[in-house]
């Protein structure tokens, strides 16, 4: 009796679940609505877009922070870099480590409404990344998630909770 009432339930379950591919969560995306916005020009956009993107770590290859990190050291030595160009400071945050499969330099804050290219700056040392700026819904006031890269490049602990500030290139 019991299998008969749990199955209607696991066969509706996995119907749903079904839809829920990448490219049905994707497909009503264009690429206008993944293109940074900023000031800067398009071949700007384009040099620090080599810097801040890299591909996703193997999966065979998350085991340590050193294997998830997929950026180069010659991406690394450029974001980290001083800013070339005037930014606007949106304001501090408190990070914490984003998802570490995701790879390149990023943060995802509440800070930004729209995508852009950026810096993060760890007030307490000085250093700092070139990062892509990502919209994440919450109040402003809420925390970021930053890519794991990004937070070696800052120097601070994978499990501190840093005050960051965050500017817009």
């Amino acid at each position: 009796m019991h299998i008969t009432t749990v199955a209607p339930a696991l066969i509706l379950t996995a119907t749903v679940l079904a839809g829920c591919t990448q490219g049905a969560m994707t497909s009503g995306r264009t690429a206008a609505a993944a293109a940074p916005q900023t000031q800067m020009t398009t071949e700007q956009v384009a040099a620090a877009t080599a810097i801040t993107r890299a591909p996703a770590p193997r999966p065979a290859a998350r085991a340590t922070a050193a294997q998830l990190d997929t950026t180069t050291p010659e991406q690394r030595a450029a974001a980290a870099k001083p800013a070339e160009a005037a930014e606007t400071k949106l304001g501090s945050t408190v990070a914490s480590l984003g998802n570490p499969s995701e790879g390149g330099f990023w943060i995802k804050t509440p800070l930004v409404k729209e995508r852009g290219i950026g810096r993060i700056v760890d007030p307490a040392t000085g250093k700092s990344a070139k990062v892509d700026l990502i919209p994440l819904d919450g109040p402003a006031s809420g925390g970021s998630q930053v890519s794991l890269p990004a937070l070696q490049l800052l120097g601070v602990s994978l499990t501190d909770l840093p005050t960051i500030e965050v500017y817009r290139s």
